[in-house]
């Protein structure tokens, strides 16, 4: 053989690349840029509400109409059908229309919170609390001494309908739920972290002072009640609601920090939120900055993963299939034949390595910080166990795409076989007989209310899927 070592090794063998190798001071200019514009939609978009508005807003920026089932849309044309207000589909009909499939890429856009109990309110011993029910995937203890704000609706018995958006302003309040002194905590920590943190122990402070009537306080008698009274009198006069309504409400409790680069070097953000609008943002990115495309691109925005993806605001929902049918059939052409042919990204975040936490990850098959986005061939717990499992011939031809576009990527799975895993939309897809791979950000601190990520993996995962709806 008359290659050298360094040739063999250069033919051989894997090579991981760094961001920070590849990239000069422009590119990492240009990736600064783009972040900035991540961290302001980070910053509008704490709830799955929030993020549909703020996206349809930014796609109705660059043309894209509502969608409308009777007409029949063109090349070129770009489209949005929502689903109250929680999920969302864009699209940009190519020049083949529905033929040869559709190029999709799909996100979700909630996030693990506290959401508000039907009957939430209560006092005790002088203060005024906020009963919650958590939603999604958190570490209970992470969520105290946390400051929070209340977002949400709030719909009355005659159908008006309240808009809630507290403690993001300087000006505005905020809330916590609060923690046990270390004085008196001894015994506390010796719990098991299951049994110390329960998730009935998770109630927000919202007052403390008694209700005065006319100015005067209110002096000798039962005094039970008050404070509560008093919050529901500022709520009455603010938004013109009752302690009932609230058994016709989606409030939710998020951390109230804002989007903030860390690190010295500012190579990295750290927000609440980033699992998953950091693909959510890259996905509408993409999809916003495609034109002229041979296959119609889709990029779907949906709800409800961290609980399973159920519900008509989920993946589960027929409400993406409805809309691909509303399409194909004005072409005359059968749904389940145009899916066969389609191909998906699901964008979904994976586990970055982490140095303080080594011994739980595998280290030759996870992601890491700026080494680019993050291409997950199969996710589910222990034996694969409810996972899609990308085909090889698909894993492939999306290595072709993102190697000839020179996009930075990567491989990985979310720890250890026995001791990780998890779950994506992208079971849900391939149920529809699509072709799907999960592609997404390293994730430091996942599920956590301040999340990390690189500025590089999240303008790669922008990068991947631009060059998969544009690829041939």
């Amino acid at each position: 053989m008359n290659k050298s070592l360094k040739q063999m090794k250069e033919d051989l063998l894997r090579r991981s690349r760094h961001g920070n190798e590849i990239m000069d001071k422009s590119e990492l200019k240009v990736v600064d840029k783009f972040c900035e514009g991540y961290k302001n939609f980070l910053n509008k978009s704490k709830t799955e509400r929030q993020s549909i508005k703020e996206a349809i807003s930014m796609a109705e920026k660059f043309g894209f109409v509502e969608f409308d089932s009777n007409v029949t849309y063109k090349p070129g044309e770009k489209i949005y059908c929502q689903n109250r207000e929680k999920s969302v589909i864009f699209a940009v009909i190519g020049k083949n229309k529905a033929k040869n499939g559709f190029k999709m890429a799909i996100s979700h856009v909630d996030s693990p919170r506290l959401d508000l109990k039907p009957n939430p309110i209560y006092e005790s011993d002088s203060l005024v609390l906020l009963k919650t029910h958590y939603y999604g995937g958190i570490k209970k203890y992470q969520w105290l001494t946390c400051p929070l704000s209340l977002h949400g609706k709030i719909i009355k018995k005659n159908g008006e309908s309240v808009e809630v958006s507290i403690g993001e302003d300087d000006e505005d309040p905020q809330f916590c739920i609060t923690d046990l002194l270390p004085h008196l905590g001894r015994e506390l920590i010796q719990k098991k972290i299951s049994e110390a943190f329960l998730g009935e122990n998770l109630n927000a402070i919202i007052g403390s002072r008694f209700i005065s009537i006319d100015g005067e306080k209110v002096v000798g008698g039962d005094k039970k009640n008050l404070a509560k009274l008093n919050i529901l009198s500022i709520l009455n006069e603010k938004y013109g609601v009752t302690e009932t309504d609230f058994l016709s409400a989606e409030l939710e409790f998020v951390p109230a920090f804002k989007a903030r680069d860390i690190g010295f070097d500012r190579s990295m953000i750290g927000a609440y939120g980033h699992d998953d609008r950091s693909c959510t943002y890259a996905s509408l990115k993409a999809i916003l900055e495609c034109s002229n495309v041979d296959n119609t691109v889709i990029t779907a925005l949906v709800d409800k993963e961290e609980v399973g993806s159920n519900g008509n605001s989920g993946m589960k929902s027929s409400f993406f299939k409805d809309f691909l049918e509303d399409i194909i059939e004005k072409e005359d052409l059968k749904v389940r034949h145009v899916l066969k042919k389609s191909k998906c990204l699901s964008t979904d975040v994976s586990a970055a390595f982490d140095p303080n936490f080594k011994t739980y990850y595998e280290a030759t098959n996870t992601s890491y910080i700026n080494c680019g986005v993050v291409v997950t061939k199969y996710t589910g717990v222990g034996g694969k166990a409810g996972s899609s499992d990308a085909s090889a011939e698909f894993m492939a031809e999306i290595r072709r795409i993102f190697d000839e576009n020179n996009v930075l990527w990567q491989t990985g799975e979310l720890g250890k076989i026995d001791d990780g895993g998890g779950g994506t939309i992208a079971k849900y897809v391939a149920n529809l007989n699509v072709d799907v791979v999960d592609v997404g950000v390293p994730v430091l601190s996942m599920h956590s209310p301040f999340e990390v990520v690189s500025k590089i993996d999240v303008y790669s995962n922008f990068l991947a899927v631009k060059s998969f709806f544009e690829s041939k």
